[in-house]
C-alpha cells in the first residue's frame, strides 16, 4: 500500500475509534511521525494531505524543516528528549515541542525563541507509568510545572501529553490514562487555551481517543517499519 492509502486507513481507524466512544473524528488531529523516514515519503504524506508531521531527532527535524520550508503550512512537532544545547535549534524551527519536562529545557526555549516567531506550543510530558525509563514529570508536580510554563512569555502551554508503558489490554489502558484526563480537564478550567491531550499510538488508539486524546502519533501504520543507522 502507498503512503497515501496508508493514511487514508489510519484516518478511517481514527473515525471508527471516535465513533465509538461518541466523538467526532475532527476533535483528533493525527501527527505522523516521521522521523529516519526520507524526505521523499514527507512529500508523498504531504501530497496526501497529511500537515503534522513529528520528529525526534534535532539534526534530522532541523534538516527536513529546511528542506521543505517551500511548504509553508506543515506544521512541524518535536516529540523526542531535549538537550540543553540542542534547545536553539529547536527553538527557532519547531512549532510545537511535546516534551518539556525540566525548568532549565522551557527557559531556554522560551529565550531563544525568535522574537519574530509566535510563541512556541508547549506540552508538558508526564511520566503516566512511573518508569524510571521515561521522560516526564510526575502529576504531583504538574501544577508547579504549569506555573512555571505560564511564566515565560515565548511559551504557550497547550496541554499534556505521555507515552505510558505498553500494554494490551484496553480496559488497563484507559485506567492508565483516566488521571492523565482529569488532570487535562482541570487545566482546562482555569486556561481556556489548554486544549491538547497528546496520547495514543497504534497500540492503544482506542483507548486513546476514548480518554480524551486530541492528537495521536502514528509512525508505522503511515509510513512502514523505522529505518535504523
Amino acid at each position: 500500500m502507498s503512503i497515501a492509502d496508508n493514511l487514508r486507513q489510519v484516518q478511517r481507524d481514527i473515525a471508527d475509534c471516535a465513533a465509538q466512544c461518541g466523538r467526532s473524528a475532527s476533535d483528533v488531529r493525527l501527527l505522523a511521525v516521521s522521523k529516519t523516514k526520507p524526505l521523499t515519503d514527507l512529500e508523498s504524506a504531504y501530497a496526501a494531505g497529511q500537515r503534522l508531521f513529528g520528529e525526534n531527532y534535532v539534526q534530522e527535524a532541523v534538516e527536513k524543516y529546511q528542506a521543505l520550508s517551500h511548504l509553508s503550512d506543515i506544521e512541524w512537532h518535536f516529540i523526542g528528549p531535549i538537550q540543553s544545547n540542542k534547545s536553539r535549534q529547536i527553538a527557532e524551527t519547531m512549532d510545537w515541542v511535546h516534551t518539556i519536562d525540566r525548568e532549565k529545557i522551557a527557559r531556554r526555549l522560551s529565550e531563544q525563541r525568535p522574537i519574530e516567531l509566535p510563541p512556541l506550543n508547549v506540552l508538558i510530558q508526564v511520566n503516566i507509568s512511573g518508569e524510571a525509563s521515561k521522560s516526564g514529570i510526575a502529576l504531583s508536580d504538574l501544577e508547579e510545572v504549569v506555573a512555571l510554563v505560564k511564566s515565560l512569555p515565548n511559551l504557550s502551554l497547550r496541554g499534556l501529553m505521555a507515552i505510558p508503558a505498553p500494554q494490551t489490554d484496553m480496559a488497563l489502558q484507559r485506567e492508565v490514562y483516566a488521571p492523565l484526563q482529569q488532570a487535562l480537564l482541570t487545566l482546562q478550567k482555569n486556561d481556556p487555551m489548554v486544549d491538547t491531550l497528546s496520547i495514543g499510538m497504534s497500540g492503544d488508539l482506542a483507548a486513546a481517543i476514548a480518554s480524551g486524546s486530541t492528537m495521536v502519533r502514528v509512525g508505522t501504520a503511515i509510513f512502514g517499519a523505522r529505518q535504523y543507522t
